[in-house]
């Protein structure tokens, strides 16, 4: 068994608020305290790792990751920040020409960002990229846009619901459309696609990811060669759920901790595919779909809880959120609140909570697994929320503060490729909330990062630095002071004070540059090293 010690620099760790120093032994901690303490341990260990002052915190969890897909988004051609449809018309063709001939995907574009506000059309596409099968995903990845070339491949899209012309998919289509897509990627350049978004995470600090596969994103194979990868590399651990119906006797073979994540019970709300109570406000007399009625939602969450292990949905807008709390509710009456306390069922976003869902969370154990960059990137009082459902609904989407007081279980993640893989930015999102009163503290949201995300896999020893937890940590060069961050100034002003023993946080505040990371150990193992 390995052992080292870090020394001289910043530990954040609840088992001694002033700590500088850490020893690692095999996959867990041993022992964490002062520098003068620190000297005992340095003849008999392994290694001896001087941080000259860095901080040292628990690697992220990243809770909502499809890796494949993160991958395709890194490989692929982005139109996050297109200004215009001419614009990303013009990337497409670009990155057409650099692969001739070769199929092309991309993501991210948004048409209400650009003037022409429309998406691109089958044959435009087909024009910048001279025939090329294409499919390119809207920000969400609920739409898409596909080519002329891919329609010949696939001409039952045409008959699909959710197909509404000029290559515009959603719904069925949109996920037929995805899956022939992916269906064509070769075993090779899918692990290579996969190394690349696990790399990233390990470089962005991130010692764990989530994986929420789901039969209309990926394959079995695409599962089980994920599971082979994590095994011959050094890469973040990987916790693995299979989002189907019907699924529980299939998640041995695939590694899988539960039937959760993405079964979709509904759609997005950029998609106008979110499952509401009430009409968009921008879509006369659209209220989304509901993929799963109550009733197929609570056999699923039966299936699971009879068999111990964890259910969850997808579920966004208020009418679907209903939904899936209902259905652990009504398995709750059938099998027992102890049975469904003990299998931890998780719900993915969360975004649209009605107030009285929020005491049945908690009471039946459920955890909010919520991506705070959502608000940073559609929040606030002129964003994509706004358009969609009016001021006063927008105002209330992702209620952190409100669950996390009413004691829900958070945990955050970042559903890349949708928002990147930026565990600091996702914390940041979480405090500097674009609704006021919403956020939540900078310690509080790095909580929901950390141990949350363990902690929603029902893996309870790990997410901090304490003696007997999993030794899985980063290493930051954080560029100014560590501060402690409170939406509530006299809670800040009684945390800063040394006395109160809060450990301090990299500065968050937007603008403020974020830390970068020098390594991060997953289990014992370092997975990066600037």
């Amino acid at each position: 068994m390995t052992t080292t010690l870090l020394r001289h620099g910043t530990v954040y760790s609840p088992a001694d608020p002033f700590a500088s120093a850490m020893l690692i032994a095999g996959d867990r901690v041993a022992w964490v305290g002062s520098e003068g303490a620190a000297d005992a341990h340095a003849d008999g260990v392994d290694e001896v790792v001087d941080l000259d002052g860095a901080l040292v915190t628990p690697a992220f969890v990243d809770a909502h990751v499809h890796t494949t897909e993160t991958g395709l988004a890194l490989d692929g051609v982005d139109l996050g920040r297109t200004r215009s449809l001419a614009e990303a018309l013009d990337r497409v063709g670009a990155h057409a020409r650099t692969r001739p001939g070769a199929p092309l995907t991309g993501s991210g574009w948004d048409e209400g960002r650009w003037p022409e506000a429309r998406p691109p059309t089958a044959a435009e596409l087909d024009r910048a990229t001279r025939g090329a099968v294409v499919y390119l995903s809207r920000v969400d990845v609920h739409t898409a846009v596909v080519s002329e070339a891919l329609l010949a491949a696939r001409p039952d899209l045409r008959a699909l619901p959710g197909w509404e012309g000029e290559g515009l998919v959603r719904r069925q289509a949109h996920d037929v459309a995805r899956r022939f897509s992916r269906d064509a990627i070769g075993s090779t350049r899918r692990r290579d696609l996969q190394l690349a978004a696990l790399r990233r995470a390990a470089s962005v600090g991130i010692g764990c990811v989530t994986e929420l596969a789901a039969p209309h994103i990926n394959s079995a194979a695409d599962v089980l060669s994920l599971r082979t990868l994590a095994t011959e590399e050094e890469l973040p651990d990987l916790l693995v759920y299979w989002g189907a119906e019907g699924a529980v006797d299939e998640l041995p073979a695939l590694g899988a901790l539960g039937a959760a994540g993405d079964l979709c019970v509904d759609g997005t709300v950029g998609s106008r595919t979110a499952a509401l109570t009430s009409p968009y406000a921008d879509g006369v007399g659209e209220r989304g779909y509901l993929y799963l009625d109550l009733d197929r939602a609570t056999e699923h969450v039966l299936a699971c809880t009879r068999a111990g292990v964890q259910a969850g949905f997808h579920v966004i807008g208020d009418e679907a959120v209903r939904v899936g709390v209902e259905a652990v509710a009504r398995a709750a009456d059938e099998c027992g609140l102890d049975a469904v306390l003990a299998c931890r069922h998780r719900l993915e976003h969360v975004e649209m909570l009605a107030p009285d869902l929020v005491p049945e969370l908690v009471r039946l154990g459920v955890v909010a697994s919520v991506q705070p960059a959502f608000d940073a990137l559609w929040g606030g009082e002129d964003g994509m929320y706004a358009r969609r459902l009016g001021l006063d609904r927008a105002r209330a989407m992702n209620p952190f503060s409100a669950m996390s007081r009413a004691g829900v279980q958070l945990a955050f993640g970042s559903d890349s490729p949708v928002t990147p893989l930026d565990p600091w930015g996702s914390v940041r999102a979480a405090a500097f909330h674009r609704t006021r009163g919403s956020g939540l503290s900078v310690r509080g949201a790095f909580s929901a990062h950390t141990r949350g995300g363990w902690r929603a896999a029902r893996v309870d020893d790990a997410g901090v630095l304490a003696p007997g937890a999993l030794a899985s940590y980063a290493v930051w060069d954080v560029p100014a002071e560590l501060v402690v961050q409170a939406p509530d100034d006299r809670v800040a002003a009684w945390s800063t004070d040394p006395r109160s023993g809060v450990p301090g946080l990299p500065d968050l505040t937007p603008g403020a540059p974020l830390p970068t990371c020098l390594r991060t150990v997953a289990g014992g193992r370092t997975v990066f090293a600037a």
